[in-house]
């Protein structure tokens, strides 16, 4: 939990650092359009622009230790309740997707390795989909809904984003799983379950099955951190009201707080998933637990 927070705490510092420090600010177009100097002498004073880097940075980790984000320079809103509002919409999203990716790569993944026959049908399509980019399974399957009108395009359906998300993360959940399988099912301890007549799909669904899972749920982060990241792309094709668009929006409009509340919510999450996966490795497998 302290890497968590050490975790979160990194990522929305540097966020800030690097927008902060980056060339323009928030009242570049204002600038460039030869705006009212007393209006741009205004603005920046508002936004804290005319301040020193690090009195500017210290005002800022100061509002976290409050839980104040401060204000959006481009939608004029606490970027407390910004945030909150598209991180519920993008968090419903991924969990969605998460679901969908786990209950069909998982046993996937348990069929290709007990099964070659499955395997051998199941194994390109997975490295396809494992190779396919976010923003190339989403323009695909709007074209599979606009051509058969199988899924819905309207924004804010759920099926096209959590299609796009779900598919490249359960291929990467069956790969995982199959080659976690095949190495428990060839230990000492299940080849002598084996022997003393244990039946086969015991052996594969019950005892294989639960010791795969400790190297599967080991790249729980990476799994929720590809989610966070191809949701940016799948939001923007779907029009998805996440906290990828969000995101975007507000790097456009080198809006300072609000980059920085972006990328600590969704390093909030990020975070958060890794404890999750840790809590369930322990529970799953009980010798995580075991400190030597």
């Amino acid at each position: 939990m302290l890497a968590a927070l050490l975790f979160v705490l990194l990522v929305s510092s540097g966020a800030f650092a690097l927008i902060r420090l980056a060339p323009g600010d928030a009242t570049s177009e204002l600038f460039l359009a030869r705006g009212d100097p007393a209006a741009l002498a205004e603005a920046r004073s508002r936004l804290g622009l005319d301040q020193p880097f690090l009195m500017h940075f210290g005002q800022f980790l100061t509002g976290l230790a409050t839980f104040d984000f401060g204000q959006s320079a481009v939608f004029g809103r606490p970027v407390g309740d910004l945030v909150r509002e598209r991180a519920a919409a993008t968090a419903r999203l991924a969990a969605l997707a998460l679901v969908l990716a786990a209950a069909l790569g998982l046993p996937a993944g348990v069929l290709s390795a007990s099964r070659p026959g499955f395997a051998a049908l199941v194994a390109p399509v997975s490295l396809a989909l494992v190779a396919c980019p976010p923003i190339v399974a989403v323009l695909g399957l709007l074209l599979v809904a606009v051509q058969t009108g199988w899924l819905s395009t309207a924004p804010g359906s759920y099926a096209v984003p959590t299609l796009a998300l779900a598919l490249p993360v359960a291929a990467m959940l069956e790969r995982l799983q199959a080659q976690a399988t095949s190495e428990a099912l060839a230990s000492p301890d299940l080849v002598a379950a084996a022997a003393r007549g244990v039946p086969r799909a015991r052996l594969v669904w019950v005892h294989a099955a639960r010791q795969s899972l400790r190297p599967v749920l080991g790249v729980a982060g990476a799994v929720v951190g590809s989610l966070f990241s191809g949701s940016l792309a799948v939001e923007l094709v779907t029009s998805w009201p996440g906290l990828g668009r969000l995101l975007l929006d507000a790097v456009t409009g080198r809006d300072l707080f609000l980059v920085a509340g972006c990328a600590l919510v969704g390093a909030m999450l990020i975070a958060l998933g890794n404890l999750a996966a840790d809590v369930v490795r322990a529970v799953v497998d009980p010798r995580v637990r075991d400190v030597p």
